[in-house]
């Protein structure tokens, strides 16, 4: 924005003549008064144009992820819907992955799974049936590596590489990015937003990594403290017990009043800043 101001003030500076040598005083007030109406106008039509780039502009003051200097990504959202959005991480394995999508198209759901590139070159064909099934199809970085220890440069690649294996595979532009393991710092999120991404968490971890079995997930996200509208609860699609809850999960949710919606339709695309716990905020 500062270089728009610079560039008004060299235009008028441009517009305002220099009093020409044997020019009366009189003739040349004559024309800094025409010129000045020139430099006035040019001006008003100049901070009209500002004024609306910054409502428009990616990274305006309309859009804000830091909190006290720290970038954050979005782990839930403000809202006074009741809804949620279910989210599946792809890095290994896909032998469950057809019964998830099945249980999903049974309830009319629409979820968002994020994937790695390695896992989209290895199952090109679950990543096109979840496209056609509906869903968001998110980033999840080209290896799984620890992003916080990347260089710009790396990051970078990491999340163009996954980008454009989807891309020319589905002809999908994903928009969406979760950072591997949830590793991230201020040069990850700022990365991923130069490549287009809205950077996406969770407030909600079912932690069926860990495989303690059916009850446990369903009871970890239930009964999580953090639940609540607006919120992104993550699974993984390789877990030994996700697809064998989710079923069940979705029943006591629905139970509960919530509605399910994309990741994509969850969040605020704009117009919007974040809280110290990575809540989106509508401005």
């Amino acid at each position: 924005m500062k270089r728009y101001v610079e560039l008004i003030k060299k235009k008028i500076w441009e517009v305002l003549p220099k009093r020409e040598e044997g020019q009366s005083e009189e003739a040349y007030r004559n024309m800094l008064i025409i010129k000045g109406v020139e430099a006035a106008v040019f001006v008003l039509a100049a901070l009209a144009i500002i004024k609306g780039a910054a409502a428009v502009l990616p990274g305006s003051v309309t859009v804000s992820s830091s909190v006290n200097g720290r970038e954050l990504p979005i782990y839930c959202v403000e809202t006074q819907n009741k809804q949620l959005a279910l989210s599946f991480d792809a890095a290994w394995g896909n032998e469950d992955t057809e019964k998830i999508l099945g249980i999903l198209e049974k309830y009319g759901i629409y979820a968002t799974f994020f994937m790695t590139g390695d896992w989209v070159e290895a199952y090109p064909d679950d990543v096109k049936a979840i496209l056609a099934a509906g869903h968001d199809l998110g980033n999840h970085s080209e290896s799984h590596k620890n992003m916080s220890q990347l260089s710009e440069a790396q990051c970078k690649e990491e999340i163009m590489e996954a980008h454009r294996k989807v891309q020319e595979l589905t002809g999908y532009e994903m928009n969406l990015f979760r950072p591997p393991y949830g590793d991230y710092n201020n040069n990850v999120i700022s990365c991923a937003a130069k490549c287009g991404y809205y950077s996406v968490q969770w407030d909600v971890d079912s932690l069926d990594w860990k495989d303690y079995g059916t009850d446990a997930i369903i009871r970890e996200v239930t009964q999580n403290d953090h639940l609540g509208n607006g919120s992104i609860i993550l699974f993984h699609n390789g877990a030994k017990y996700t697809a064998e809850s989710l079923d069940r999960l979705i029943k006591e949710l629905k139970n509960q009043g919530y509605e399910f919606v994309p990741v994509s339709q969850l969040i605020y695309k704009d117009h919007y800043h974040m809280d110290i716990e990575g809540r989106q905020i509508k401005n």
